[in-house]
């Protein structure tokens, strides 16, 4: 499900993911499929890992990553989660194609 709110995605972003929703900051960001493709690789995420361990592991992550780059920006970016996203947000077919867990695939450094 998708909604709308400007406060609860955060500044510098257009979206967020919290299982089962989809949240935007701006109505018109609902006909931007690569956005609404990137949110719903997150939803497949999070449902394989459960939901709650999903958030756990992509903080744990993100720390990894903060500490690997001393960058917010660039440690958000290397999120395996976020790498698998950003990676094939663009391909509207790849939710079809996609394997189990593929985001390990991304686990590794660039």
């Amino acid at each position: 499900m998708i909604l709308i709110s400007k406060y609860l995605v955060p500044k510098g972003y257009t979206g967020i993911t919290i299982f089962p929703f989809v949240f935007l900051k701006s109505k018109a960001l609902k006909k931007d499929k690569v956005l609404i493709n990137h949110e719903k690789i997150h939803l497949k995420q999070q449902l394989e890992l459960l939901i709650i361990p999903f958030y756990f592991f992509y903080t744990l992550e993100f720390l990894i990553r903060l500490i690997q780059y001393k960058n917010w920006y660039k440690a958000y970016r290397n999120i395996s989660f976020e790498r698998e996203s950003y990676t094939n947000e663009a391909n509207l077919k790849y939710l079809k194609e996609r394997n189990f867990w593929s985001f390990l695939k991304y686990l590794r450094s660039p």
